[in-house]
């Protein structure tokens, strides 16, 4: 893969990834939640760079998210509507590529796979029952609210769900320009023929549950494109890919909160020999107060 390639799919990413962190300021604003602008990027950069590696977002992403947020004073409550706001924000942008997707790519890629055939016009059609399902609740029931257990979820208006789908297909395209800019030396294809490719293979790799969808969304690619490619050079540029967009940042991002870690843990050893000194030097001065009153 040529270096330009390369440099260009890291750009890509380090955008995406910072299309990501504001799913975390959007579900802020949505809890009515305010922390430092770097705190709010740290944590949704970390949590999606942990959970696209590790799969199950709710519980890998959501166990960073808690850690951090709860240390800003954020509450658990709304820890947990950020996280299903940030999963509903990430199914409208996928579930819109989709749709779209799917007017676009010539449905001939996938003949010969009868079960990949079925599986796509499933997809397309439960992308398109949860765009117009999801929309229709903001419109008919805004202001009303879901109580589920504890917490009250507000339904979202109209204007912040289409945000969330903006949002959404924006860090999708995004992820597929990672993926493309190391495909393209090898298999000239057209851009909206890749994302169309793009959006069903990491849709079905999520819906499988496999940590990253490694495997699955590999296979998509593999079956989708012509026996004339050469498929060692169609596999050689997945693997750059998954090197680039989820093994980098997590390095990246992991070391990033190391240091943030060992900075607060320093900074708290301080404050508590600063609070050992002070201590005992105001009991003696009240000692001595008292003293002096007897």
């Amino acid at each position: 893969i040529p270096l330009l390639n390369l440099t260009m799919a890291c750009v890509a990413c380090l955008l995406g990834y910072l299309a990501l962190s504001l799913y975390d300021y959007l579900a802020l604003s949505y809890v009515g939640g305010r922390v430092s602008w770097w705190k709010w990027m740290l944590a949704g950069m970390l949590g999606f760079a942990i959970s696209n590696n590790a799969g199950h977002a709710v519980v890998s992403g959501g166990a960073i998210r808690y850690r951090l947020y709860t240390r800003w004073r954020i509450r658990g409550g709304d820890i947990v509507k950020m996280l299903t706001i940030s999963g509903f924000t990430y199914f409208l942008g996928a579930s819109a590529i989709v749709v779209i997707s799917y007017f676009l790519i010539p449905h001939e890629l996938f003949q010969n796979s009868v079960g990949a055939s079925i599986g796509i016009n499933a997809l397309f059609i439960f992308c398109l029952v949860t765009l117009l399902v999801y929309f229709a609740t903001t419109i008919f029931f805004h202001k009303k609210s879901i109580k589920i257990g504890q917490l009250k979820f507000q339904i979202p208006s109209t204007g912040m769900a289409f945000t969330q789908t903006i949002l959404g297909i924006t860090d999708s395209i995004l992820a597929g320009l990672v993926l493309y800019f190391c495909l393209t030396p090898f298999v000239k294809i057209p851009f909206v023929v890749f994302m169309g490719l793009f959006a069903i293979a990491q849709s079905t790799g999520i819906f499988s549950q496999v940590p990253g969808g490694i495997g699955v969304f590999e296979t998509v690619f593999l079956v989708a494109l012509p026996d004339t490619v050469d498929k060692a050079n169609i596999f050689g540029a997945l693997l750059a890919y998954r090197i680039i967009y989820y093994v980098l940042p997590l390095i990246g991002m992991g070391s990033l909160f190391f240091i943030y870690e060992r900075w607060l843990r320093s900074r708290m050893k301080r404050w508590l020999n600063e609070a050992k000194e002070k201590i005992p030097a105001k009991i003696n001065r009240i000692k001595s107060e008292i003293r002096i009153r007897k």
